[in-house]
């Protein structure tokens, strides 16, 4: 069904080779089924965010989740020693991140090595990524090749100029189009033909930055995704890592975040919750019950840009249809609380009290 013209052609390629490992998803569910096993590469995601954990062999991957999470992965010097996903939860103050252990990349991982093509699978499938290196040798021929091996698999670390997202719903919805940012070459009636074009007739499409025709057209094929991403620079205990360090500071500027690290004395772990909470593009909204004094405790994690609709819809399918007004209690208000509509966008630690009709 894709239309032939200029710039499919690339996406027929990345659709074909998504099938081919989804194919291999499907044969190894069917042997787990039949008792042949076969390792499981799908996690179900949890907390606030999975973060997929992406390395070379031996640069520390298992230790870090051993150091972090609840995971009880085995830590060896043996190459190559994690051979399936192994997930783990890490908390950060009211939060909880899934950080995902991914099989060793390696050369050529993104052509079918190994288990290239089901970890790039699972890096491509997470909300976000934990790229970690090894301060002992060389980081940035390291960093070089997870980022080479990502690229041929259409994963980017770079933010796009836009962001768009497709929220599919029921059948008889209909399809609007929310620009909340700028539409480059094209209008928004362009945008609702290209996805009837490709049979996308039932959703909510909401465009942020300066998106063009065809990065709408990449979302509808999932083409090149891009995922935040921070880099672990692992081993600062020894006594060559502060050399190496510059140099991977320099290679990356301000790019990425870099978090140095010893997961063997713990040195730099207390800072990582902050930088993956930074950097996961989420936000923590509390709510309130109307008469109540007190707030939850528990918020809701929501992505960042959220309205008010979005918190409505998350807790409950009447509340966003049902809507009347909302109360916003928010540090950046002149005053609160504050009556607000639905399309009032959220920020993190907001107070959130919905009145209903």
């Amino acid at each position: 069904m894709i239309p032939k013209h200029k710039g499919t052609a690339k996406l027929c390629v990345q659709v074909k080779k998504r099938m081919a490992a989804l194919r291999r998803e499907i044969e190894e569910k069917r042997r787990r089924k039949s008792g042949k096993g076969g390792p499981k590469f799908f996690i179900e995601k949890e907390g606030a965010a999975q973060l997929a954990l992406i390395g070379l062999t031996n640069v520390g991957k298992s230790s870090l989740l051993v150091a972090t999470t609840n995971a009880k992965a085995e830590v060896s010097p043996n190459p190559f020693k994690t051979r399936e996903p192994i997930p783990g939860m890490f908390p950060h103050e009211d939060v909880q991140f899934q950080v995902v252990e991914a099989p060793a990349l390696m050369k050529g991982s993104a052509d079918g090595k190994a288990w290239g093509p089901q970890t790039l699978a699972l890096a491509r499938n997470a909300d976000g990524l934990i790229l970690m290196v090894d301060l002992s040798q060389n980081p940035v021929e390291q960093l070089s090749l997870i980022l080479g091996e990502m690229e041929k698999a259409r994963i980017s670390v770079s933010e796009p100029k836009a962001r768009v997202e497709i929220e599919r719903r029921f059948m008889g919805a209909g399809l609007r189009v929310i620009p909340m940012g700028k539409l480059v070459d094209c209008t928004v009636k362009d945008v609702e033909e290209l996805l009837r074009g490709y049979r996308v007739t039932d959703a909510v499409v909401k465009i942020y930055g300066e998106a063009t025709l065809d990065d709408v057209e990449d979302v509808v094929f999932e083409s090149t995704a891009y995922k935040p991403a921070v880099i672990v620079a692992n081993k600062m205990d020894l006594s060559c890592s502060g050399k190496n360090l510059k140099l991977l500071e320099a290679y990356v500027g301000n790019r990425l975040p870099v978090v140095p690290v010893s997961c063997k004395t713990g040195q730099g772990l207390d800072k990582l919750g902050e930088v993956l909470f930074k950097a996961s593009n989420v936000i923590r909204v509390h709510t309130k019950e109307p008469g109540e004094k007190e707030f939850s405790e528990r918020p809701f994690i929501l992505k960042k840009g959220a309205t008010i609709y979005d918190l409505a819809r998350n807790i409950h399918s009447d509340f966003s249809e049902k809507f009347s007004y909302a109360k916003v209690w928010s540090k950046r208000l002149v005053f609160s609380p504050q009556k607000v509509g639905g399309a009032f966008v959220l920020e993190d630690e907001d107070v959130v009290e919905i009145h209903m009709r």
